[in-house]
């Protein structure tokens, strides 16, 4: 941590100080999210984005390395099922193509050292056997940099994909995440910690005291084990979640180490960072076990000028059909039949929604809120897709993220670049500067593990638990 003197503030805080002695014995965690070739809809079209990079893994080195000369504490690579047919201007207008978020981080490792390696993978159309094993094996590769980011899909495309004709429910995907959670856990604790011995006197390559079957019986999953992978390095790959309905929360109080979120203003996000935290006691957690992550979309310029100008080039780049398609898509429900420049119309009850409900909500309180048209709110949302959008100088960009994280909304931010490379190496090279200056980030990375650098203890082998369950199976 950096022992400089931050009591001065850039003027764009109005004189306040916010660099107080408290926050500066926190560091603030950044995510670099890899959405290619940006996170706005319309990225593929702006002059500066290179829209022919996101199958090529020269261009995803280009920013996993970007990032790491930033000391961001991960990349992470969202993933999804099913390219988005139901509107067909959403298939002709935007990016539907993207890697293998194994294959990709695998290779991401070899050429990077010490930034984390998020991946996301779904628990509603995987097993846990092969995740646990995709997870520890990555978590090797890359000497304990690995990251799970666990969703439980969101939307009928994906079900069809998967020998269904509809998605599964809400509230069902969200009880099988939870033991598909707990199993991939202890198929990772299988293993106890040095039960490889490499022992060629004695012919012992391994300690069979050391390995347990899990002998999992549950309501979705019968998993015998062992894991065919020892220990992961991390003890536990980091576990990633990003749920805000109220099983996502109760999921998330309970197995999450991080959490990436969407909220629009600051009394929001200090309501969930509050509430999350506070369902942990009941677990046996602490607060400190939990870094919540909001996702931020900065749009900078060294001036205020220059970020204006890139906003309005943005909003002049969405096609009218992609826009509806993508707000239709984030609110699982069908926008084309309406008129544009008119209101939302009467929307379903939350109960009635089975997509990703959270989103839904926040995306109908900020149009009610702001009394936006459809092309407003998808104007709005077309680039932060319901995260927070910021605009400004590097040092107005500093100054909100500093507020979140200095008031009990944030940890740290999963920053998603409105284009790339230039949006991640902007924020690298003159956002990320000036939180080293306030003391808010770090100037070198702490450990050479995703854990260390997050703050997160390595987990301790549950291998009694497992052995006392394993007796217990055979004795019947």
């Amino acid at each position: 941590m950096s022992k400089k003197n931050h009591s001065n503030v850039n003027e764009s805080t109005n004189g306040t100080d916010l660099t107080s002695t408290d926050a500066i014995r926190r560091q603030m965690r950044l995510g670099a999210f890899l959405m290619t070739p940006g996170h706005h809809v319309a990225a593929w079209r702006y002059p500066d984005a290179e829209a022919t990079g996101v199958l090529d893994f020269r261009f995803y080195k280009q920013l996993a390395q970007t990032a790491e000369r930033g000391k961001f504490d991960m990349v992470f690579l969202a993933d999804g099922y099913a390219v988005a047919e139901r509107f067909p201007e959403a298939l002709e207008q935007t990016v539907n193509v993207r890697p293998e978020p194994f294959t990709l981080l695998s290779a991401l490792s070899s050429v990077t050292e010490r930034i984390g390696l998020a991946g996301t993978v779904s628990t509603t159309y995987n097993e846990p056997f092969h995740v646990a094993r995709k997870f520890a094996s990555l978590d090797y590769i890359s000497s304990g940099r690995a990251a799970w980011n666990v969703v439980t899909s969101g939307s009928d495309a994906e079900a069809r994909n998967f020998n269904l004709e509809k998605h599964v429910q809400h509230d069902l995907r969200y009880e099988r995440a939870e033991e598909f959670v707990d199993v991939v856990r202890k198929l990772w604790d299988s293993w106890d910690d040095g039960a490889l011995l490499y022992d060629k006197a004695s012919a012992r390559f391994a300690d069979r005291s050391k390995v347990t079957p899990i002998n999992h019986k549950g309501k979705f999953f019968s998993v015998r084990g062992p894991l065919n992978v020892a220990r992961p390095i991390q003890g536990h790959p980091v576990v990633i979640q990003a749920g805000a309905s109220e099983p996502g929360k109760e999921l998330a109080a309970r197995t999450a180490e991080v959490i990436f979120t969407a909220w629009q203003t600051l009394e929001e996000a200090q309501r969930f960072y509050a509430d999350v935290k506070g369902r942990m006691a009941k677990y046996g957690r602490k607060p400190e076990e939990l870094k919540i992550m909001p996702g931020v979309f900065p749009i900078i310029g060294r001036t205020e000028e220059e970020a204006a100008e890139k906003k309005a080039l943005f909003e002049q780049l969405i096609p009218e059909q992609a826009g509806v398609a993508l707000l239709s898509g984030l609110i699982s429900f069908d926008l084309s039949p309406y008129p544009v420049d008119g209101p939302l119309p009467e929307l379903p009850h939350l109960s009635q929604i089975n997509g990703v409900k959270s989103r839904f909500q926040l995306l109908k309180d900020l149009a009610d809120r702001e009394q936006l048209t459809i092309r407003q709110l998808y104007q709005r949302i077309a680039g932060a897709r319901g995260h927070r959008e910021i605009i400004g100088t590097p040092a107005q960009i500093a100054d909100q993220l500093q507020e979140w994280f200095e008031n009990g909304a944030a940890d740290g931010f999963n920053i998603m670049p409105p284009y790339l490379p230039g949006g991640l190496e902007d924020f690298v090279d003159l956002v990320v500067p000036e939180l080293q200056r306030r003391g808010l980030f770090r100037e070198e990375y702490e450990g050479r593990t995703l854990r260390e650098n997050l703050g997160l203890q390595r987990p301790k082998a549950h291998s009694r638990i497992l052995k006392a369950a394993s007796a217990v199976k055979v004795a019947e």
